[in-house]
């Protein structure tokens, strides 16, 4: 199989921790200049790529600058810095358990993104801990939800990034959570969940249909109190927001849960009030570089169970 040529270095630095976008032309003579294509492409409008290729801000992999006649050639690479959004800090750390030549392993909170996506940028943990760390070429090798805490690997060296991906990809990684949500009495424990689920793109929440499981999960019951109770779940598989839906799936949905079982309106920018209670509490792997047995352990704590009112205020 003929392998795909790599795309050349970034001509232009990070800013903030963020990588500059790269846009490969396509193949196909539909535009006469790269300017016609960005155009077409982005959904900045004609007048914002204007003004950014007459300010010099698009760049060919030489970094000089592209003009607005410059004549389309396919397979060639421009980049470009976004225009970062103005974001709410995350007021919560994101903590280092572990770091050697090869990866860095983070305890994450809630509210902070993995990695830049959407209206979060350089609020996330990968933009975060390239400035902190001064690791520029930090790169993620797997993601936790947004709302969700807990325990992310990330990756050192940029060529060895695919190796640690596909210890998740080929289910290598052994990974613990833990929710609380309410307790009932009526539900045996433990239990193994399977069922199929779906995430369309555009829409907020994913659904369970009919068909072949591609989504397994463990609960187990660790204690109750109080009409809550604290649950270990063990993801067999990683489906979108698997054990989310899951939980919901059995009556007992996480507690701060705004997708499950029904789609609540968003808080405010700023509001950081009742985190979804979940955490992504343990980690465990062979690194493929250096044999070693990793198991990792956020020390983190689910203020829903330990401090329920001073949660739910």
């Amino acid at each position: 199989m003929r392998r795909r040529t790599p795309p050349p270095p970034s001509p232009l630095p990070q800013r903030a921790g963020v990588d500059p976008v790269r846009v490969r032309l396509p193949a196909g003579d539909a535009w006469v200049t790269v300017r016609d294509h960005l155009v077409a492409r982005l959904a900045a409008g004609a007048g914002v790529i204007d003004s950014m290729l007459d300010e010099g801000q698009i760049v060919d992999a030489t970094g000089r600058p592209v003009p607005r006649d410059m004549e389309y050639v396919p397979g060639m690479y421009v980049w470009f810095h976004r225009e970062l959004p103005d974001e709410e800090r995350v007021p919560f750390a994101i903590d280092v358990v572990y770091q050697d030549e090869h990866v860095v392993v983070a305890d994450k909170p809630h509210f902070l993104a993995t990695t830049p996506r959407g209206s979060h940028v350089i609020e996330t943990a990968l933009a975060r801990l390239r400035r902190e760390l001064g690791i520029p070429a930090l790169g993620a090798a797997h993601r936790l939800d947004r709302l969700t805490a807990g325990l992310v690997l990330f990756t050192v060296r940029p060529e060895e990034r695919g190796a640690y991906q596909s210890l998740f990809s080929d289910r290598r990684v052994a990974k613990e959570y833990e929710a609380v949500a309410r307790y009932d009495p009526e539900l045996t424990l433990p239990i193994t969940v399977r069922s199929r689920i779906v995430k369309e793109r555009g829409v907020l929440a994913a659904r369970e249909v009919e068909g072949e499981p591609n989504a397994v999960s463990r609960v187990e019951l660790l204690d109750h109190r109080d009409g809550r109770a604290r649950y270990r779940l063990t993801p067999r598989t990683g489906q979108t927001h698997q054990l989310r839906v899951h939980m919901s799936t059995l009556g007992v949905p996480i507690l701060g849960d705004p997708l499950y079982p029904v789609v609540t309106d968003p808080v405010a920018a700023g509001d950081f009030r009742r985190p979804l209670q979940l955490l992504a509490r343990a980690l465990e792997f062979t690194d493929p570089f250096t044999g070693r047995e990793h198991r990792f352990v956020s020390p983190r704590g689910l203020r829903a169970w330990s401090s329920y009112d001073e949660w739910a205020e």
